[in-house]
């Protein structure tokens, strides 16, 4: 909790705004439709699809569609939960936000922990995938990077839990050698780093939500039978969309830009879809406002001045193909 408090930094506002925001209750009634439409989707993909497909063959391969769309919306949910804005309840926002990183495959600890670390640490080195190091290879470089963007970063986010299986000192040397900077902040990375992979609450906890979600998804993959590469190919392109808008709002932003973040315009049907995902600049400087709370904030700003955004959304995400961005 001390890290959650650390890295949830506030942006520029004043007094009365910090009064305002940080009161702006959760709403119950989205977050519950879209927890029972995600809830949904994963029964669907994980039990009854399966049945659809023995009965009616290739022409029930259409429910992958709605399957990868709400992707962002079931990472939208933990991502609530990861800053405490799914319920008011510690314990069911935590075991809400477990829930579905096991569904998704992803290891909450590790998750959570990243996510805050960047909010903390954004844009410093180790938060840089879009820039180039300087150490490796060029060209090696933009195979690691093209690779990230393309799935990556989903696969592996997927193999993380196994160090957790290695011994502590091994694991703690390998992230010390990772994280590895003569900087005073990236002595600090590393230092949250390595406690953080020798912690052996979460070592253990990760350790058990891996073994549920290989079960769960050992079982799926014996129901789908001979239709088993539909849920691999569905499952690999949630992790695509994963992969591809992680560093979507940071690409080839200069370390003075507010929040080092940006908003983006999106169509009014797909925000509550990316769970305002596009105002990730706002996001960055109110990082304990629920997600319903963002829209508000937009339109005041955009009130007060200028219009606060970039591109589209879906545009921005395609510009992260021109390869690595600068810091400036």
């Amino acid at each position: 909790m001390r890290l959650q408090a650390a890295a949830e930094r506030d942006g520029p506002q004043t007094a009365a705004e910090r009064r305002t925001y940080r009161r702006a209750p959760i709403d119950h009634r989205a977050n519950g439709a879209l927890l029972g439409l995600v809830a949904t989707a994963v029964l669907v993909q994980l039990i009854a699809w399966p049945f659809m497909l023995r009965q009616w063959g290739a022409s029930a391969l259409w429910v992958a569609l709605p399957l990868v769309v709400l992707a962002p919306t079931h990472w939208g949910l933990i991502h609530e939960s990861i800053h405490g804005q799914l319920s008011p309840q510690r314990r069911l926002n935590e075991w809400l936000g477990r829930a579905l990183a096991i569904a998704f495959v992803l290891p909450f600890d590790a998750v959570r922990f990243g996510h805050l670390m960047h909010h903390r640490f954004t844009r410093e080195p180790f938060d840089r995938p879009d820039v180039h190091d300087g150490v490796t290879h060029h060209m090696l470089a933009r195979v690691g990077y093209y690779t990230r963007l393309l799935g990556g970063l989903y696969l592996v986010e997927l193999a993380v839990p196994l160090v957790t299986f290695l011994p502590t000192p091994w694991v703690c040397r390998i992230v010390a050698h990772k994280f590895h900077s003569e900087e005073p902040i990236g002595r600090d990375v590393q230092r949250l780093f390595v406690g953080f992979a020798g912690n052996p609450e979460r070592r253990v906890r990760m350790r058990h939500d891996w073994i549920l979600s290989v079960a769960l998804h050992a079982c799926a993959f014996y129901l789908y039978g001979a239709w088993w590469p539909a849920l691999a190919i569905t499952m690999f392109l949630r992790g695509l969309w994963l992969s591809l808008v992680d560093n979507l709002p940071h690409y080839d932003v200069t370390l003075d830009e507010q929040g080092r973040a940006r908003n983006f315009r999106a169509p009014a049907i797909w925000r509550p879809v990316l769970m305002n995902h596009h105002l990730h600049r706002l996001h960055h400087q109110h990082p304990t406002l629920p997600w319903t709370a963002l829209p508000a904030l937009a339109r005041e700003g955009a009130a007060a001045s200028a219009p606060d955004t970039e591109a589209g959304y879906f545009r921005a995400a395609l510009r992260q193909f021109r390869g690595f961005g600068k810091v400036r």
